[in-house]
Formats: C-alpha cells, structure tokens, sequence
C-alpha cells in the first residue's frame, strides 16, 4: 500500500505539472508511513514538505494541489486531509485491505522475506563462552540473540553462517587445569592451597572426579605441568560438550566451531602477525611488539606479543577475524557480552588495518540479564562458583518461554528475568500471551471443520467483503507491517522488533476475539473471519518460527 500511495503521489506531481499548476516536477525525498495515531489515516505522507523548496511554493499550498490532482483508479481511498503544516493523510477503504489479506495468506511461510541482502555472506559468531564453566543465563541472552539475528538475515536475503569460537587456548585454560588439578590432588588424600584466581564450583570437583576415576593416583606421579595440561584438556574438552548440549536443548545450532588452538597450529597467528610487520602495522618497543590501532581510530596502540614472547588474545583475534575474511565472508558480526565494549575499537582497527572497510565488522552488544523469582533478586556471584545455568532455566521455565523472554527488550538493555513469571499460563506471560493465540485460533479452526464443514479456508472476495469491523481493519494492518518490521529488524540488527511486533499482534487478535464471533451466524461472514484468524495464525507462527519458539495447536 505504501508503494501504491507513492506512485499515486508520484503521478499526481506530473499530471499537476503538465497543467501548470506546478513549475516543476521535482520532489523531494519523501516518505509515506503509519501514523502514530489512527485518527491520522491509514498512512502520512510528508511528500509537500520536502518538495516545498525545489516547488518554490508553501507546503499546503502544495498539497493542495497534489490532492487535485491525485487519480485513484482503483477506488482505495476514502478520503483525504490535510494535517499540521502540509502532511497529507490517507485514509483508506477497507476493501483496500481485502487483497492485502489474501496476498499474506499465499505468502505462507515464505511472508516477510525478501532479497534485501542480495545472497551477501554473512558470518554471526554468538555465545563463544570460554569452556571453563557451564553456560548461564547471560550466554543464554546472547545465544538468543544471536541466533535470532542469524534468523532475520535469512529472511532479509542473506546467506548466513553460525559459528561459535573456541578459546582453548591461553592462560583460562591454563588456570581450568590447575583448578581441576589441585581437586584431583585433594581427592588423593593431599593437603593443597588452593588459590583464589582457581575456578570455584561444584562442577570442578565433579571434573576431577572423573579424572581421578579414569587415571586413579597415576596424574601424582606425573610433572605437574605435565598433569595440569591433561587435566586443563580433560575437563575443557567436558565442559564443551556440555556446552553444545545445553545449546541444543536451547535450539541453538552452529555450523562450525571453530578452535581458537587451532590457529595456532596452522601457523595463523604468526602469519597474521608477520603481514602486518611487513605493512610496518606491528612494530616492536620496550621488548614487546604492538599493533599500531591507533592509526585506525583506537585510543592507543595495542601490545599483540609481550616482552616473554607469548602472544596476547588481542593476537590470536586479529588472525582470527582475518581468517574469516579469508572465507569469503563479506561481512562480520560478533555477539558480545556488554563488558567487551571496550574491545570494540581495537577489534575494529584491527580489522581495517588487515585491509576490509569498518562496516564489514559490526559488534552486537548484550547486556546483563538480573534473574528474578517473584520479583525477587536470585543471588549469583561466578567468583564463588554459584549462579544459575542456563540449563537450569531451561529444565524450569522451557526453551520457548527463556528465548522468547530474553528477545523483549532491546539488547543494549538490561533484562529483568522473573522465573516465576516465565512458567505462568496467563496473559501477564509474553510468550503465552502470543503462543496463545496461536492455539486459539487452531481451536477454532478444527471447531469450523467439526461442526460447520469448513476444513479449509478460501480467499473468496465476496467473504472478504463481510471483514469491515475497525478490529478487523486493525488485525489485517498489523499483519502488513510484519514485513518492514523483519527489514527494519535484519538493517538495524534489533531482533527484539520482532518480539514486539508478535506482542502487538496478539493484542489486536485478543481485542478483535473478545468483541466479535468468528464462527457467527451469517456463514459468508464467518468464512471471511475464518480466513482473517487463519491468516493470524500463519503470520504468528512465522514471527515466532523467527525468534526459535514453537506455535502450538494446543495449550
């Protein structure tokens, strides 16, 4: 409809010019959208005050004239208004919203797409959590995160990658050893010290329980170096399988893992590095060599291989991400937790300094996530090994519910995560109240089929023309901004767009359901309102299909 009123504008503006009503036929960049308020139309168009200059002429003198101008072949709209200081307003018929309708429901799954993206390749690289510890509830903010952004690109025409780095290198992993290591060493009967920077928790007694049942008292008569090293291996190697469980029971699935010991291994790093020394970007001071980020918009020059000779993360990232390139990815996009944001300007230099444009790189920042039970802060504190994983929320509250939940605010925002909230079956629950109707609407669907006869619904025009209510008019403009909202939601990398978008939606549905019948008595009206819920349904399975949550039948 958009499309229409634009070149319907656009056709006014040539006819008003060819009858010297205009002394031009320039416009400006104009745009017609949704008003805020419905008694503003159906659509605005601010087309009279961007050509206003180029006309030489004041703007509702201008939209005076488009409006004389304005041919409606096809009888859309009702009438016209001029608003504020020259907005032109649309207001439509609602047999211009019948055809809409129809379109939508043929789409099926495939509404909402588009080929925006032009098949550009695209890798996400999400969750990424050092296999030091089971995943908490903050991975599980950004696996849903990330995996909804990867969802929405596909949908806007990009070819996607999902991909999740491995840190098993480097000093974490070194200090996952020796916490395990000093376990184990308890466990045989020692007395050990064990350090405060050592990882805490119950699961680091468990890993060397394993150990000490696989290996008995063998690892004591080992080097200690040597014993650190199989038990850092040993239990990161655990821990990432329990990692890739949890993701999976979550829904979340990559297409590569990618280790981060592996670059090293293939000479990556050292090659990465050596590049750069070539183009004179790494240069060595004080017995350290260090990339000249600066150059490239970072607040300060970055160290990538210390005075003892060990390389820092900073180093293995930039082969990293120069590996990606190397892929032929067009474009980058890393999922972080907020407290990288510091990190951010160097990754970027880094980048640019390897030979790609700033924009091919792009950081999702997502925030904490307080986790709630009756409104009341559940205590977590990582440093003594106490906090609730993500596998825990998902046993309690459902993979549905914990995605769908951690999608209803923006990223950039903090989240509050009421566990209590997340497991009740009423409308005071997001997902429910959108799951719902859903389920709603299959009830009535197989409730027309049992006791009317009507098992599938049809676009037939005379049953569309029954649909005039002002809660009809409202479910089917929803349902029309479902595609802007997933462009919009894969341009801006906002998937919570989507989780708003299904939330509105349902209330459209709930306002239109609670004051008029579907099944009604008049049969050419309730197939109208058979194909209008119908159609409901279709969209609300597709925005949740988006944000990884099932649509069931019945609830």
């Amino acid at each position: 409809m958009k499309d229409i009123i634009r070149e319907m504008i656009g056709a006014a503006v040539a006819r008003a010019h060819q009858a010297g009503a205009l002394p031009s036929d320039a416009m400006g960049d104009f745009v017609v959208e949704a008003p805020k308020l419905d008694h503003h139309g159906d659509f605005a168009a601010n087309v009279a005050l961007v050509s206003a200059k180029p006309q030489r002429m004041a703007p509702r003198r201008l939209a005076e004239i488009l409006l004389a101008h304005l041919d409606d072949p096809g009888q859309r709209i009702e009438r016209t208004e001029i608003a504020g200081p020259g907005f032109i307003n649309f207001f439509l018929r609602p047999a211009a919203w019948h055809p809409l309708l129809a379109d939508i429901h043929r789409a099926g799954a495939h509404y909402g797409t588009s080929d925006a993206g032009g098949g550009q390749r695209v890798q996400v690289e999400f969750v990424s959590a050092n296999p030091t510890g089971p995943l908490h509830v903050g991975h599980g903010r950004g696996a849903a995160v990330g995996d909804t952004v990867a969802n929405i690109l596909e949908a806007a025409g990009y070819e996607v990658q999902r991909e999740y780095y491995i840190n098993d290198s480097g000093r974490q992993i070194r200090t996952l050893g020796l916490s395990v290591y000093l376990r184990y060493v308890a466990l045989c009967g020692r007395e050990v010290e064990f350090p405060e920077e050592c990882y805490q928790g119950d699961y680091i007694r468990d890993l060397a329980v394993e150990i000490r049942q696989l290996k008995g008292d063998a690892l004591l008569d080992e080097a200690e170096a040597t014993a650190v090293d199989f038990c850092a291996r040993h239990a990161a190697g655990t821990i990432l399988d329990g990692i890739r469980n949890d993701l999976d029971r979550f829904g979340v699935r990559f297409d590569r893992w990618y280790s981060e010991q592996s670059l090293f291994d293939a000479g990556r790093v050292e090659a990465a590095l050596a590049d750069l020394r070539g183009r004179g970007i790494v240069y060595e001071k004080d017995g350290a060599q260090w990339c000249r980020t600066s150059d490239y918009g970072d607040e300060k020059d970055r160290v990538v291989v210390r005075q003892n000779g060990l390389t820092t993360y900073f180093a293995s990232d930039i082969a990293y991400h120069k590996d990606k390139y190397d892929r032929g990815f067009d474009r980058v996009i890393d999922v972080w937790g907020a407290d990288h944001h510091g990190y951010i300007a160097r990754m970027t230099a880094a980048v640019e300094a390897a030979g790609q444009r700033r924009d091919q790189f792009q950081v999702i920042l997502v925030h904490l996530v307080n986790l709630l039970r009756g409104g009341q802060p559940v205590a977590m504190s990582t440093r003594a090994g106490e906090f609730v994983t993500l596998a825990e929320v998902v046993a309690e509250v459902g993979r549905d519910a914990a995605r769908f939940i951690f999608l209803t605010r923006h990223h950039e925002s903090a989240l509050d995560f009421d566990l209590e909230l997340a497991k009740q079956k009423t409308n005071e629950n997001p997902v429910y109240y959108v799951q719902y109707v859903h389920a709603r609407i299959a009830s009535i669907l197989r409730k027309a089929a049992e006791e009317y006869g009507i098992g599938e619904v049809m676009a037939d025009p005379a049953a569309l023309a029954t649909l005039v209510e002002t809660e009809e008019m409202a479910l089917i403009k929803a349902m029309a901004a479902f595609p802007e909202t997933v462009a919009i939601a894969a341009a801006h990398l906002e998937p919570h767009r989507v989780t708003f978008f299904l939330m509105d939606l349902a209330a459209a549905f709930h306002a239109y359901y609670n004051r008029h019948r579907v099944l009604a008595e008049d049969p050419l009206l309730t197939r109208g309102r058979l194909f209008l819920v119908a159609t409901v349904q279709q969209v609300i399975a597709r925005g949740l299909g988006l944000l990884g949550v099932s649509a069931p039948e019945r609830m």
